[in-house]
């Protein structure tokens, strides 16, 4: 420094800084552009490396009667092929309930359940041994749809019940009861990186995992059952997928065990990389559901008695389908206070894919219901929607009586009369409204539609014992810092906003701070990255081990300068002790010649949870996260098409750690939320296979789909729970936000008979739904 004055602008300065809340780009963002990041499928092959594929069976549900593999041994460049009876442990995937077998055993449940294993020299040799085999089949009756399984009371887990109040005797009291039905389809993950695992043996029975997944404990211990090792003995590596949305949490376990049971046969490294087609067709998507509901409400819109009957698609084994059903019924009531209610939800047992975690597990899939039936409250009552949600929305935080949850959880932070009020003004709502009557009135092929829906999402996982991470945070003498925690990167940027707690947290720049690969041997008995809860937990977790750090540099620089520990400021890669001034790289010198710890773990588990199973009751969640959006579509009723013109979203991430990840992160969850809701429909043939299983069969949507007109921003709020800096979750929540564009199409819709009428529009809003919809409100006109 050349003058104490310049010292005192910079500690001035210093005092204010902060790594955390700025707009940093991802760290791996400029690897991702020059095509340098590192997957699962560019990790340089060891010698000797082989490669696996799947033999599927063709078959919904049916016995194996005669197994016979040698046409696929006699294939060129075949090494091995495997069956169940080669599983040195325990035959299952399954993550809650062991009812997932890795391979089949005695029969098949499904279009696309491996059987067998084939490995190769080459990954085309293998793909085209494993469709030579010479399987006999005994076919038995299959279920394939939620309704089928209701019908045949066939579930996987036993149906679940949430009543509050007296539901019945409110509906005697309500002045109008509407009651209807409604289907919302599934969706597919299509992470761009597919299903794959690299199994490499190490000395000593041990097993080197590197998998694309989201949960690198859970796949950790079913290849340890499945090998019957040790957990011990099992590394799971994941350094980043390209994108998992929830495919990747529990459906990544089939293909890391099959990978690690060849590799520890031949005691080769084993690839398993899974083709799309046969990606799809193996692994679990978001669950459809089948919805029959009652609702009753009064002349102002004001719902007073509601019951619903969720049935979803589960798929032919339980996988995460329990948690999706309860965070489903947690979620119906969206922003909306329900006095009395009777929810119901089943798990229906169907001879396909097993359903699985998917970007809002469940939580879209509840709260749509209730977003559809207030919208045909203000149809029915000639009102606008929004006056009707308003109308039912929680009550504010000093409103007792009207905010507390069916579930028995007091809504504390709400702020979504605040942030629909806002929003409204911004974009111009009640004008837009009008013009849009006026433009339908003279336009009778082209419709226009607007809606404006909100989102209350609760963060955490609905099993309180998940809540919990792990970090390491090491220092080295020149300065640097590597953390290493038990969250995955899948592109959301959980390590660049673990990476700026840490930054912040040691009063060192971003630049200096490296998060490296996920890792069993670091973190052990970590949880899924899922949930909305990935910044969250490890977030906590590495500031609690930066703390511990920072805290002995403090009291080291402190002693060593002779000044107070308040004194002693760390900012910006500096050191402030009094008079003394050095770089923050210095310090670390002389703390390592003095012997002080330059490592330390870190811990942290989320206060004040709480859930009973029983009573489906209790604290489930941490916070809430809100949103709302408004949308402006046009629809042409001689054709089905549409083209979404404008969509304005407000999202509530409370202090944001990263805004320019976070709204990313809502714009990227908008579009993937609308293509559910309008252009990804699957579809199963009457022999239970899956006919959209490629790009060519299975619309997402591409940057045409996007709007022109499309902004997104994020509600000044900080989070009261005490969360990371007061953030507040990004991943789940916003996919919500589209619901406004499948409303707003039912509301163009509706235009066609004069808004008179409830279109029974199903989603995916389809062009055929869509024109399905059109001719029944003619039909009803």
């Amino acid at each position: 420094m050349n003058s104490k004055s310049e010292q005192f602008m910079t500690l001035g300065a210093a005092k204010g800084w902060s790594e955390v809340g700025q707009s940093h780009p991802h760290e791996s963002a400029i690897l991702h552009v020059l095509g340098e990041a590192v997957y699962t499928d560019d990790i340089p092959e060891a010698q000797g490396t082989l490669h696996a594929a799947l033999g599927l069976s063709p078959k919904a549900h049916a016995r194996i009667l005669s197994l016979n593999l040698e046409p696929v041994r006699a294939m060129p460049g075949v090494v091995a092929v495997y069956t169940c009876k080669d599983i040195p442990g325990t035959n299952d995937c399954g993550p809650i309930i062991h009812d997932d077998p890795i391979l089949a055993e005695e029969k098949v449940e499904y279009v696309g359940q491996p059987v067998f294993i084939v490995v190769a020299d080459t990954h085309d040799n293998a793909r085209r041994a494993a469709r030579k085999a010479d399987i006999q089949y005994e076919e038995l009756p299959a279920i394939l749809t939620p309704q089928a399984a209701r019908e045949a009371e066939s579930y996987v887990v036993p149906p679940m019940r949430l009543t509050r109040g007296d539901a019945q005797a409110a509906f005697e009291r309500s002045p109008n009861v509407l009651k209807g039905k409604l289907h919302v389809g599934g969706q597919e993950q299509f992470y761009l990186e597919g299903q794959i695992s690299y199994a490499v043996p190490k000395e000593g029975n041990g097993m080197h995992v590197y998998c694309s997944t989201q949960h690198p404990t859970e796949m950790q211990h079913v290849v340890s059952h499945a090998l019957h090792y040790p957990s011990h003995a099992v590394v799971v590596e994941c350094r980043r997928m390209g994108g998992g949305f929830g495919g990747k949490e529990s459906q990544s376990a089939l293909w890391a065990a099959c990978a690690a049971v060849s590799a520890a046969h031949l005691k080769r490294p084993v690839k398993l990389r899974a083709d799309r087609d046969d990606d799809m067709m193996v692994t679990g998507k978001r669950h459809c559901f089948y919805y029959e509901y009652e609702i009753g409400y009064d002349e102002q819109g004001l719902i007073t008695a509601a019951k619903v009957q969720m049935v979803t698609r589960a798929g032919f084994s339980a996988d995460l389908s329990a948690p999706v059903a309860t965070r489903a019924i947690c979620h119906f009531d969206n922003t909306y206070y329900l006095s009395d209610v009777d929810i119901r939800a089943m798990a229906g047992k169907t001879n396909t894919q097993s359903n699985t975690a998917f970007r809002g597990f469940g939580g879209p899939q509840g709260a749509i219901a209730i977003e559809y039936i207030v919208d045909e409250i203000a149809r029915n009552l000639g009102k606008d929607a929004l006056d009707v949600r308003k109308l039912n929305f929680y009550g504010r935080n000093d409103e007792e009586g009207r905010n507390i949850t069916q579930y028995g959880q007091k809504v504390k932070d709400n702020v979504i009369h605040e942030l629909v009020a806002q929003l409204e003004s911004e974009t111009d709502y009640r004008a837009r409204r009008e013009a849009i009557r006026t433009f339908n009135a003279s336009s009778p092929v082209l419709k226009k539609g607007l809606a404006l829906t909100p989102v209350k999402f609760g963060i955490a996982f609905n099993v309180t014992h998940f809540n919990q991470a792990g970090a390491l945070v090491h220092i080295y003498v020149d300065g640097s810092v590597l953390v290493n925690h038990g969250g995955t990167e899948m592109g959301q940027g959980i390590n660049t906003k673990v990476c700026q707690v840490v930054a912040h947290e040691l009063g060192i720049p971003l630049s200096s701070v490296r998060a490296s690969a996920t890792d069993t041997s670091k973190v052990a008995n970590t949880s899924a990255t899922a949930a909305s809860t990935g910044a969250d937990l490890n977030g906590k977790a590495a500031q609690d081990a930066a703390h511990t750090l920072r805290k002995r540099l403090v009291e080291f620089a402190a002693k060593s300068f002779g000044v107070a520990a308040e004194e002693v400021i760390l900012a910006n890669g500096t050191v402030f002790a009094g008079e003394t001034v050095m770089p923050f790289a210095d310090l670390m010198q002389k703390a390592y010649l003095a012997r002080v710890q330059l490592w330390s773990d870190g811990f942290y588990a989320t206060p004040g949870l709480s859930w009973d199973r029983e009573t489906m009751s209790g604290n489930p969640f941490g916070y809430y996260a809100y949103g709302a959006s408004v949308s402006e579509v046009i629809v042409d009723t001689l054709t089905g098409e549409w083209k979404l013109l404008k969509a304005d979203c407000l999202y509530d991430a409370g202090n944001s750690l990263n805004p320019a990840i976070d709204v990313g992160q809502v714009e990227g969850a908008f579009i993937q939320g609308m293509g559910w809701l309008t252009t990804e429909e699957l579809w199963w043939n009457a022999q239970g296979k899956l006919m959209t299983h490629a790009p060519s069969t299975y619309k997402i949507p591409g940057v045409s789909d996007c709007p022109q007109d499309f902004n997104v921003r994020l509600f000044k709020n900080r989070n009261p729970f005490d969360s990371i800096h007061r953030s507040k979750a990004v991943g789940e929540p916003p996919l919500l936000l589209p619901f406004s564009v499948f409303l707003a199409i039912r509301d163009a819709v509706a235009s066609v008979g004069d808004y008179r009428f409830n279109p029974p529009l199903r989603a995916p809003a389809t062009g055929e739904a869509i024109l399905d919809a059109v001719d029944a409100v003619r039909a009803m006109a």
